[in-house]
C-alpha cells in the first residue's frame, strides 16, 4: 500500500529518497512527499500524482541535508491532494511524520486536540500523530513517539524527524511493516526492502510494538515498554537489478517469463528423486506434530487464496488430511472450533497481508498451530508462524501476482507430497510426482513459446466487455485466478466459474460478444468440460480452450486453442495458468492500461 523510505548518514539524502520512492511506485500511490533536515531546519516538499511530479519540485532545489524521510500515499482518509500528502507536521513545524496504516481512534483524538486549540491542515488520520508527538516531546524524540504509541489504536508504520533533534530518525510499527537497512556510513528504514536494496543488503525487521532510533553511526531498537532489543541483521537474497525491467516493457510480463526460474527456485535442493520425498527444512521444528495432522486449514487473500484452493485438491489427492480453504478477511469472524492437532497454513506473497495476519492470530488464540508460505524473508507471517516454507522467488513488482502464484502452487504440492509419503502414498507415486515436478520448468518455457499466438487471441477479443473462465476440479481455481487477472489489469469484467454451475445461471449470459476461456486439459474432468464447451458453442459463444497438446477433439469445437504439455492431473494448474496470465496481460496492453500499477490496487495490502 503506502511506501516509506528514510535515510540518515554521510551522503546527500535527496537522491536516495527519490530513488527509494521510485522503487516503491509499484505498491500503489496517489501522492508523494519528503522532508529533508539540514542547517537547523526541515524542508518539506509534496506533490500529487506520480513521483516525477515530486521530482520536478525538487530538481532545482539545493538540498545538502543528509537526513530525511519520504513517502508515497494511497488515500484512505481525505482525497489525494498536496495538503493530505505526507509528511505531516505539527503546528510549530517541529515534528514531521510519515505513516502507513490507519489510526482507528483518530477522530476522537482530533476533536480533543481541536478543542485545545490545535489547528489541523489536512483531512488525514496521520496528522494527529504529528500533534501528539509534539505535545509529548521534551527533548527525547524516541520517548515522545513511545508515549504517542500508547494513545493510538489501529495499525501503523511511522517515521519521525524533529527540527530540534538533527540527524535522528525514529521509526515504530504496529501491524504495518518497517525494516532497518544497515549501510556503510549511514542507515535506512523502509516499508519494503526494494526501496533500499541498491544501497544495502543487510536488514533488520521491526516487530510489532517496537521502535528504533536511527543515526548515521548506528541504530537501537526498543519495545513500547522501553526494553532494549538486540536483533541480528539478515542478508537480502536478491540484488537491485532483480527489480528492474531488463528489456521487458512491463514487470508483469517479465515476471511471467521468470516463472521457469521461479519454479526451479521453489524445488531446488528440495527433491529426493530416489525416495520420492521432498526435503523441506523449514518445517523441521513442527514435523513430529505435523506428520500426524489430520485437519488442515489454509487461509489467504486474493491470488494466494486461489493457490490455496488448488492446494486443497492436491492435499486431498496425495494425503489423508481433511482440508479447508478460507478467505482470510472472513475467517476470524466465524465461530472457530478446531479438532486437536489442527494446522493453519497462511499464504502471502509479502508476508504482511493484514487480513491474513489477523486470521492467524485468531487461529492461535483458538489453539491451532501455524505454518507460513511466504516470499519475503523475515516478514511478519514468517515470524509469527511456528515454521514454514519460503518461495525464494525474488522480488515481484507487478501488482498482479504471477510468478509467486506458481511458486505457491509448487510449494503446496511439495508439502502435500511430503505428508502423503508418510501416509499411504507409494514410492512409485512419489517418484512419479518428483519427476513431473522436475519437468515443469521446461514445460512452462514451451507454453511461453506460444506468446505470439496468445497475443493474437487477445487482440481478437480484448474489446469484449465481459468474459467467462470455466474449469472443474483442479482447474476451477485457475478459472477464478484467470478472471481475477483480467479484472485487475485490464478492468474487463470477468467471472471464474465452476463449469458444472453453468446451467444454474451463467449460461444465460452466453452470447457472441462474450468469450469463454475453457480450461480443458486431458484430466479426469475432460469429457465433462467438452460437454460445457458444446453448450457454449450451441449458443454461439466464442470459446478459447486451453488443452493438452495434440487435442484434436476440442480443436474441432473451440474457436481458439492454446496447448500445454502433458503432466500429472494435479500439476496441470501450474501450466494452464500461464496462458491465462498472458491473455490478461495482452488485453490490458491493447487497452493501454497501466499494467504494473492498476488503478485502486496496491501490491501489499497492510490495512484491513
Amino acid at each position: 500500500m503506502c511506501g516509506i523510505i528514510c535515510y540518515v548518514g554521510k551522503d546527500k539524502v535527496k537522491p536516495i529518497l527519490l530513488e527509494g520512492l521510485k522503487r516503491l511506485e509499484y505498491r500503489g500511490y496517489d501522492s508523494a512527499g519528503m522532508a529533508v533536515q539540514f542547517g537547523g531546519g526541515v524542508e518539506l516538499y509534496r506533490a500529487v500524482g506520480k513521483i516525477i511530479e515530486l521530482e520536478k519540485k525538487v530538481q532545482d532545489v539545493e538540498l545538502p541535508g543528509t537526513c530525511g524521510i519520504a513517502h508515497t500515499r494511497w488515500a484512505t482518509h481525505g482525497e489525494p491532494s498536496e495538503e493530505n500528502a505526507h509528511p505531516h507536521r505539527d503546528q510549530a513545524e517541529n515534528v514531521f511524520v510519515i505513516h502507513n496504516g490507519i489510526i482507528e481512534n483518530y477522530h476522537p483524538i482530533r476533536k480533543r486536540l481541536e478543542k485545545s486549540g490545535v489547528r489541523f491542515r489536512s483531512q488525514t488520520d496521520t496528522e494527529v500523530l504529528a500533534h501528539l508527538i509534539a505535545l509529548s516531546f521534551d527533548g527525547d524524540l524516541s520517548e515522545a513517539v513511545r508515549k504517542t504509541m500508547s494513545q493510538i489504536e489501529g495499525t501503523f508504520g511511522i517515521a519521525v524527524i524533529h527540527r530540534q533533534r538533527p540527524n535522528e530518525i525514529v521509526i515504530a510499527r504496529r501491524g504495518s511493516p518497517l525494516i532497518i537497512g544497515v549501510g556503510d556510513g549511514g542507515n535506512f528504514a523502509a516499508s519494503d526492502v526494494s526501496a533500499m536494496v541498491r544501497y544495502t543488503n543487510q536488514v533488520v525487521h521491526l516487530n510489532d510494538n517496537e521502535l528504533a532510533l536511527l543515526t548515521a553511526d548506528g541504530y537501537s531498537i526498543s519495545t513500547a515498554q522501553a526494553k532494549s532489543v538486540t536483533r541480528v541483521a539478515e542478508t537480502v537474497e536478491w540484488q537491485a537489478e532483480d527489480a528492474e525491467l531488463n528489456g521487458f516493457p512491463h514487470f508483469m510480463l517479465k515476471e511471467i517469463y521468470e516463472q521457469p526460474d521461479t519454479l526451479l527456485n521453489a524445488i531446488r535442493g528440495r527433491l529426493e528423486p530416489g525416495e520420492g520425498v521432498p526435503k523441506l527444512g523449514g518445517i523441521i521444528p513442527v514435523w513430529e506434530r505435523l506428520k500426524d495432522c489430520r485437519h488442515l486449514v489454509i487461509v489467504a487473500c486474493g491470488t494466494s487464496y486461489y493457490a490455496g484452493c488448488v492446494g486443497r485438491y492436491v492435499f486431498e489427492r496425495l494425503t489423508e488430511i481433511d482440508v479447508e480453504v478460507e478467505i482470510a478477511s472472513e475467517f476470524r469472524y466465524r465461530k472457530l472450533n478446531f479438532p486437536p492437532n489442527t494446522f493453519i497454513i497462511a499464504i502471502s506473497q509479502s508476508g504482511e497481508t493484514a487480513d491474513t495476519l489477523a486470521a492467524i492470530r485468531e487461529a492461535r488464540r483458538k489453539g491451532a498451530q501455524l505454518l507460513g508460505i511466504v516470499n519475503v524473508v523475515g516478514s511478519s507471517i514468517s515470524r509469527e508462524t511456528l515454521a514454514g516454507v519460503y518461495c525464494h522467488a525474488g522480488p515481484e513488482i507487478g501488482v498482479a501476482s504471477t510468478k509467486i502464484f506458481v511458486s505457491q502452487l509448487t510449494i503446496l504440492t511439495l508439502l502435500a507430497l511430503l505428508l502423503g509419503r508418510h501416509q499411504n502414498l507409494s514410492l512409485t507415486e512419489g517418484v512419479e510426482a518428483i519427476q513431473a515436478l522436475s519437468a515443469l520448468p521446461d514445460q512452462i518455457k514451451k507454453v511461453l513459446s506460444y506468446d505470439n499466438h496468445i497475443q493474437a487471441i487477445a487482440e481478437k477479443y480484448y474489446r469484449c466487455s465481459n468474459w467467462l473462465f470455466l474449469g472443474r476440479k483442479y482447474q476451477y481455481p485457475i478459472a477464478q485466478e484467470g478472471a481475477l487477472k483480467l479484472k485487475e489489469i485490464s478492468y474487463i469484467h470477468a467471472e471464474g466459474y465452476a463449469a458444472g454451475e453453468m446451467k444454474h445461471g451463467p449460461i444465460a449470459l452466453i452470447s457472441p460478444a462474450m468469450p469463454t476461456v475453457a480450461l480443458a486439459p486431458r484430466d479426469s474432468m475432460y469429457e465433462k468440460m467438452i460437454s460445457n464447451i458444446q453448450e457454449i458453442k450451441s449458443r454461439k459463444g466464442p470459446v478459447i480452450a486451453i488443452v493438452t497438446e495434440g487435442d484434436e477433439k476440442v480443436r474441432e469445437l473451440a474457436d481458439e486453442i492454446i496447448e500445454v504439455p502433458p503432466t500429472l492431473e494435479y500439476l496441470y494448474p501450474i501450466l494452464t495458468v500461464v496462458p491465462c496470465q498472458l491473455i490478461s496481460y495482452y488485453c490490458a496492453r491493447f487497452l493501454n492500461r497501466d499494467i504494473d500499477k492498476p488503478r485502486n490496487l496496491a501490491k501489499s495490502v497492510t490495512v484491513e
